[in-house]
């Protein structure tokens, strides 16, 4: 139980980062700078692009069209969507198969939803961080470019975010995965147990019966239960 605990903080603070990370303005950074202050920042994110003077003002462009966008902006923004939605189910998931809840039915049962809950926190950790990693990229191609002649960036303050968050979703989740292994493995072991209890059980009786009933048995006193038991009729039984 402690284990399961410790997996779904984790996935959860994993996914709140990687839900965080969706409408987060700095996904890339560039400054202009002037001899004393910087004069302008340019930043960008998934939806939009920005420039901020020195006197705070921003001024911002939404991006037209959907279809008229460069492919690893698309490719980027159905990434984190689907991860923050695969999140979401894992979150659903991982709250009905913990063991310390009352919903799910068996302990089998919770054991098996709880691991299909990792495994999803799994696939949303990977996703936000091949968004994450695929944007990086493209960034830092570009800087490091001779022939790119527009404005270059750096890596803006959403991507560190999305990859802790990331991170976190998929060591959790594998926790929660490596948690049904544990559950059946206790069971098998005690199963065992049972068994191994009942064959020396039997073995212990069958050896009285057959050995020490001749040193150990007494006839029953005229006074005691069952000899007065013995003088009743098969009525008083029914």
């Amino acid at each position: 139980m402690f284990q399961e605990i410790v997996a779904f903080v984790l996935t959860t603070s994993g996914w709140v980062l990687v839900s965080s990370t969706l409408p987060t303005d700095y996904w890339k950074v560039s400054s202009l700078d002037g001899t004393v202050i910087t004069t302008a920042t340019y930043w960008s994110n998934l939806w939009k692009t920005c420039v901020t003077d020195s006197t705070g003002v921003s001024n911002c462009k939404d991006f037209p069209s959907m279809l008229a966008l460069d492919g690893y902006i698309q490719a980027c923004r159905g990434l984190m969507i689907a991860a923050v939605c695969l999140g979401f189910f894992g979150s659903v998931f991982s709250l009905v198969g913990m063991k310390c809840t009352k919903i799910g039915g068996s302990d089998k049962n919770k054991a098996k939803i709880a691991c299909f809950a990792g495994i999803v926190f799994i696939l949303s950790g990977l996703c936000s961080l091949s968004a994450c990693s695929l944007y990086a990229h493209r960034i830092t191609s570009e800087f490091f470019d001779p022939m790119f002649v527009a404005q270059k960036y750096e890596l803006g303050a959403a991507l560190f975010i999305g990859w802790s968050g990331s991170i976190l979703c998929i060591l959790g989740g594998s926790v929660f995965c490596f948690s049904i292994t544990g559950s059946f493995s206790k069971r098998h072991s005690q199963t065992n147990y049972v068994y191994k209890g009942g064959v020396s059980h039997s073995h212990i009786s069958s050896y009285t019966r057959g050995q020490a009933k001749s040193a150990t048995e007494r006839p029953p006193a005229e006074n005691s239960s069952s000899s007065k038991i013995q003088h009743f009729d098969k009525n008083v039984y029914v």
